[in-house]
């Protein structure tokens, strides 16, 4: 019966991924599809309620066959397969819930012009593709790191045209779901996690098949450099030469894109052998360092660049939707105050909050993980990190679900059910539904934001209570 079940969700999740593979062909985000939509102009336009359709009944058969094995996977093999069958009609498909694949091409086409995407958006060259950019990022600097910007440029040399440029990107993104197939099972077997759990929680995930290889994103990328770095140096610690590739490995993942960086200083104390001493940590964890260092300054090098693209990050803020919870937070204060005859904007204050509340715990984590599971922690630290980002897309949550995946202890589920959620927000076409569901989405956000809070606080200090002795105890 158990098998039943298993092939049972084997193709429904397939016949899940060629419905999404239908809708992005029939209203995904072409690069002839209009740049601004919403909901409405969807359902009304040529094949709106097909297209509707086949991604809310699509997303749900994926998301069921997914929720329905996690705890129940027969093995990595039929894990693998299976996510690799979900993948290919999304593989295939044109670009699906996104339009950031043609701003790669247009960041690209600009670095093989000789102009850095850091000093001009994409509309100086002007780009040859540019009708297809979203607006937000014709006239603001790329945030994404010098390895990637190269890339792009290589992307577009090679190619000369849109399609098959969006075809590399996709078969890159694809590279990066295969090194993360290659890293979760040594990550998880180090961690004392099944494997085929893992891998399952990590590649088969609805947000891989649509936002990753659908997107494409680069963010593919990124987690398998940063999966196989924390592999690699949990795999050999102690040994100079395994921690400085990987070291390395994560280098390359921050040199896509910077908010790797957060996972290095808990690489370093995975690195040590014997217990937490800073003699220790300088000498195994400097061999990580040293090798992301390294890997971030030589791109950077390599490429005639500058680190212009750390500036860039604060780009993303233009956008404001509630699946940010400091953004949501800042929402409900002005719907608060407005009854009163008051209009303040309070999302730079809320923001501004949580980047210095981020920095705070990150410290506070790293300090913790000295004495438990730094892997588990840097799973941590990436899903703090997405949580009190400006913005948040729902690709955000493959950083700390393919970590998380191989370290969590398996009654953890929380990370599972967020990235559930987060399938079912963005539209075939990249429409955002956040946008058009501030309330109550907002006031809804910020109410999580309390009850997790209260939940945290209530949960530190019961674990800060002393346990009271035995009865007749000498």
């Amino acid at each position: 019966m158990a098998g039943v079940s298993h092939h049972l969700s084997r193709w429904t999740g397939l016949a899940g991924a060629l419905l999404l593979a239908l809708a992005a062909l029939l209203g995904g985000a072409r690069a002839d599809a209009p740049l601004r939509t919403n909901p409405v102009k969807i359902w009304q336009g040529p094949h709106g309620p097909l297209v509707v359709l086949a991604w809310l009944v699509g997303t749900a058969l994926l998301a069921w066959a997914w929720w329905s094995l996690r705890d129940r996977v027969p093995s990595v093999r039929w894990a693998l397969v299976t996510a690799g069958l979900w993948l290919t009609p999304l593989l295939l498909a044109p670009p699906f819930g996104s339009r950031d694949v043609y701003a790669y091409a247009c960041q690209g086409a600009s670095y093989a012009a000789g102009i850095s995407p850091y000093e001009q958006g994409v509309s100086a060259l002007p780009c040859p593709w540019l009708d297809t950019v979203s607006y937000i990022w014709r006239d603001t600097p790329a945030p994404y790191g010098p390895l990637f910007v190269v890339v792009a440029g290589l992307v577009v040399k090679a190619t000369g045209s849109l399609t098959a440029s969006i075809v590399l990107f996709r078969l890159l993104a694809l590279v990066g779901v295969a090194l993360t197939a290659w890293a979760v099972p040594v990550l998880a077997r180090r961690c004392g996690v099944p494997a085929e759990r893992a891998v399952w929680l990590a590649l088969a995930c609805p947000l891989v098949a649509v936002h990753l290889i659908g997107g494409p994103h680069n963010d593919a990328l990124m987690v398998g450099a940063l999966v196989a770095g924390l592999a690699v140096v949990a795999s050999r610690p102690g040994r100079p030469g395994p921690l400085l590739a990987g070291g390395v490995l994560l280098g390359v993942a921050v040199a896509i894109k910077v908010t790797a960086l957060v996972v290095v200083p808990f690489a370093a104390l995975a690195a040590m052998v014997g217990p937490y001493r800073i003699r220790t940590l300088l000498r195994d964890g400097g061999w990580v360092v040293g090798g992301a260092v390294a890997a971030v300054v030589g791109a950077t090098v390599a490429g005639g660049l500058d680190f212009g693209w750390v500036g860039g990050l604060s780009q993303g803020g233009a956008a404001v939707a509630w699946t940010s919870p400091p953004t949501a937070v800042g929402q409900t204060v002005g719907y608060v105050v407005a009854p009163f005859g008051l209009h303040v904007d309070a999302l730079p204050v809320t923001r501004g909050i949580a980047v210095v509340l981020l920095a705070g715990l990150l410290v506070w984590l790293w300090w913790r993980a000295r004495t438990r599971d730094p892997l588990y922690y840097a799973g941590l630290a990436l899903a703090l990190t997405v949580a009190l980002s400006p913005v948040v897309h729902p690709w955000y949550w493959t950083w700390p679900l393919a970590v998380l995946a191989a370290t969590a202890p398996v009654r953890d589920r929380w990370y599972v059910v967020v990235a559930l959620v987060a399938s079912f927000l963005i539209l075939p076409d990249g429409t955002g539904l956040p946008r058009y569901t501030k309330m109550p989405g907002a006031p809804l956000m910020t109410l999580l934001v309390i009850v997790v809070a209260v939940r945290l606080v209530r949960s530190v200090r019961a674990a800060r209570r002393p346990v009271p002795a035995a009865r007749g105890a000498d």
